[in-house]
């Protein structure tokens, strides 16, 4: 409980002090840990081909990442909340280097699935940890320092499909091991972070002032009813988002006749969309009201969505990217509405969060590549296109909001 209030504090002291430096240095780490994690998805081409894959087999790829992910960062985030692990990034972050070597040297399909399950976890302890620290050093800006550490992560999985449409896909499996630096740069650069934190708010004397900031005047039920619609619509974001970043590109082979490397290009513009999408939204947030960017970011795009399976080949990267761009302005909204909804649980909310987002992308990409196997990637993108309408559970959410913080 001290911790927790210390959270609270922490929040409220900091709100005239954005610190910039810790939340590009948070947002680099992010980027790193996601270009790693994105080359998974880039390289399925590579790894279909190499072991004989089924989509469903693909799927279950997804599904081991993204569960060890999902499983675990509610409990990371928890433990944390009272007990703060300063370094437990860098840690994290050394399951990622070693998942990244065993999938560069992966002899059978059952290594592939080890390694990703060794990647999940390093992102099962990077995510709730890095989100709360971005919260600590937002200086009351919430919405910003969301979206400043979440665009990292959008733009490294941008990085990813060019990355192995350079490198990787030329140059075969084993080329995934020529990462490893880039997984020992954020170790260290975690690490400087990790010290920052620990002189600045583990070590720091606690204090109870300001432990009512962000305190709202809800009830449990009307609380767990928000977070339940909130968990709904991160569930149509992600689903399509699964969509998308797995089957992708086999969509564009498919449909379009494209080379793999093309393909790639493809991806890289919807996942720049995301990138894009994800730096606006949490600021927009702070301006206008997260409730607004929720609907407009979910049930704004259906349009988008349910079109883009039926145009032509310049149509839909056109279309992919506004879809990008709009879907990804929602989740730096959704992380700090909750977080407002549970003031203390930054740690919790984020790892619940990110990991529901991991958990049911690796379910969705499961049930999916079965799908895929029986109807054709085509019929994966009209089925998803779907799941955005779900944004109309977005009326059920209080109105929390409160005047724009003057920084």
């Amino acid at each position: 409980m001290a911790n927790s209030l210390t959270n609270i504090a922490a929040d409220a002291a900091g709100a005239t002090d954005t610190r910039f430096k810790i939340l590009g240095a948070i947002s680099f780490s992010h980027l790193l840990n996601d270009m790693i994690q994105s080359l998974i998805v880039s390289i399925y081409p590579l790894l279909k081909d190499g072991f004989s894959l089924s989509f469903a087999e693909i799927g279950l790829i997804t599904l081991a990442y993204q569960m060890c992910a999902s499983m675990l960062q509610p409990v990371i985030g928890i433990y944390t909340d009272e007990h703060p692990q300063a370094h437990s990034l860098s840690v994290g972050m050394a399951f990622s280097l070693v998942g990244l070597l065993t999938m560069a040297w992966a002899p059978s399909y059952w290594f592939v699935l080890i390694a990703a399950a060794l990647i999940g976890t390093g992102s099962a302890v990077f995510h709730p940890e890095s989100s709360r620290i971005a919260r600590l050093a937002s200086g009351g800006r919430h919405g910003l320092a969301q979206s400043i550490f979440g665009v990292g992560g959008a733009a490294g999985s941008a990085l990813g499909p060019l990355l192995a449409a350079w490198i990787i896909i030329p140059h075969g499996q084993q080329s995934i091991a020529w990462f490893a630096p880039v997984a020992l740069l954020a170790i260290g650069v975690l690490w400087n972070v990790g010290a920052w934190y620990k002189r600045r708010h583990i070590d720091a004397p606690p204090t109870r002032a300001g432990a009512n900031a962000g305190s709202h005047r809800l009830g449990r039920r009307t609380v767990r009813r928000a977070m339940a619609v909130l968990v709904l619509l991160v569930i149509s974001k992600y689903v399509y988002l699964t969509s998308i970043t797995s089957f992708y590109t086999f969509y564009l082979i498919e449909k379009f006749h494209l080379p793999v490397k093309s393909a790639q290009i493809f991806l890289f513009v919807f996942l720049f969309a995301v990138a894009a999408g994800g730096l606006l939204g949490g600021p927009i947030g702070d301006r206008i009201g997260r409730k607004r960017v929720i609907w407009a970011s979910i049930l704004g795009v259906a349009p988008f969505t349910l079109v883009l399976p039926f145009v032509d080949l310049t149509w839909t990267c056109i279309l992919s990217f506004v879809v990008g761009l709009i879907l990804a302005s929602a989740f730096s909204a959704i992380v700090v509405f909750a977080q407002e909804l549970m003031p203390g649980r930054v740690g919790m909310v984020s790892g619940i969060f990110f990991g529901l987002a991991f958990g049911i992308g690796g379910v969705g990409a499961a049930a999916l590549g079965t799908l895929a196997d029986h109807y054709g990637v085509d019929m994966v993108l009209r089925i998803s296109a779907f799941f955005p309408l779900l944004g109309l559970a977005t009326a059920a959410l209080p109105d929390i909001e409160r005047p724009p913080e003057v920084c």
